[in-house]
């Protein structure tokens, strides 16, 4: 049977995304304890997938799942998942409120419920854990001395554990985007509500070197829908861009600036093209239509004749 790998254990944010993905139907589900782990399953060719969070609509880009994306070959996504985020608030069986000094938490959950912790646990402690699910068993792990876990909703179904406060995330809308990796080649087929992830490094540090670049985009009519920067670790002062754009590698428009950006830049990396989670279609200003592009191709094949 094939297996996909995801960042475990069981109940995890990243599960409910595989939840949503039909490639994951009828594969075994490796649970696995980071994201390097899950990639390099899929490297190796342990696993045909590994199911990543890469960007949260509160705390921004997953750093981690960036950089390894970035820096390991041979990588594409082949689709994209949305998951509504709620945390709430675990603890052992008969601890009351007062009780309640050190929690454990994912750092991104931690940040996305800080508010919430300022006003009902005041003074309390931070503790680190691996994973949303992790923080629950460091939790009945009385050996740590944790008093309290930032968990998923879902976590009684899991451990055995008890939900003190439920929805305590600052924001009520708050998702995470997770991608499902591989390492296959072939580009999902164009629907008309497309979404194409780059890595960009700028060739060289100069006044209006970005500018440069998101010229590329602009003068073509491509929408980028993200854009973060990331330090490269052995250049001090320079950045690579994670990129996000409406369209798919087949529209005319986003094949003529992948073209561009690749004259422009000589370090370029393909992540995917593939459907969008959200079908949100971004209206595409008709100059910029594959037929226009097809016309203009014409007419300049046409003038020599």
């Amino acid at each position: 049977m094939e297996t996909i790998s995801f960042l475990g254990p069981a109940g995890t944010f990243t599960e409910a995304a595989l939840k949503l993905a039909p490639d994951a139907v009828g594969k075994h589900w490796k649970p696995v304890t980071n994201v390097l782990e899950a990639l390099d399953d899929v490297r190796t060719g342990r696993s045909v997938a590994a199911m990543i969070a890469l960007e949260n609509s509160i705390e921004g880009g997953v750093t981690a799942s960036q950089d390894a994306l970035a820096t390991l070959p041979k990588l594409r996504i082949s689709g994209e998942y949305v998951v509504p985020i709620r945390f709430g608030l675990a603890v052992r069986h008969g601890t009351a409120p007062g009780q309640i000094h050190r929690i454990a938490a994912h750092p991104v959950a931690y940040g996305q419920c800080r508010r919430w912790l300022q006003r009902n646990a005041p003074g309390h402690e931070h503790i680190v854990a691996v994973s949303n699910v992790a923080s629950a068993h460091d939790l009945i792990d009385e050996t740590n001395r944790i008093d309290a876990a930032i968990t998923p909703m879902t976590i009684t179904e899991h451990v055995d554990v008890e939900l003190l406060h439920g929805d305590i995330q600052d924001n009520q809308n708050a998702f995470t985007r997770f991608v499902l990796v591989t390492t296959r080649t072939d580009v999902p087929a164009r629907t008309g509500n497309d979404k194409t992830s780059l890595i960009v490094e700028l060739p060289e540090e100069r006044p209006g070197g970005l500018m440069s670049m998101l010229e590329q985009f602009a003068t073509r009519g491509v929408n980028l829908s993200m854009i973060t920067s990331r330090p490269l670790p052995d250049q001090p002062g320079r950045y690579r861009f994670v990129i996000d754009l409406d369209g798919h590698i087949h529209d005319a428009r986003v094949h003529e600036a992948l073209l561009g950006l690749r004259r422009f830049s000589p370090r370029v990396t393909f992540l995917g093209s593939y459907p969008r989670a959200v079908a949100s279609r971004v209206e595409i200003n008709r100059a910029y239509s594959d037929e226009n592009f097809a016309e203009a191709e014409k007419w300049v094949a046409g003038l020599d004749s």
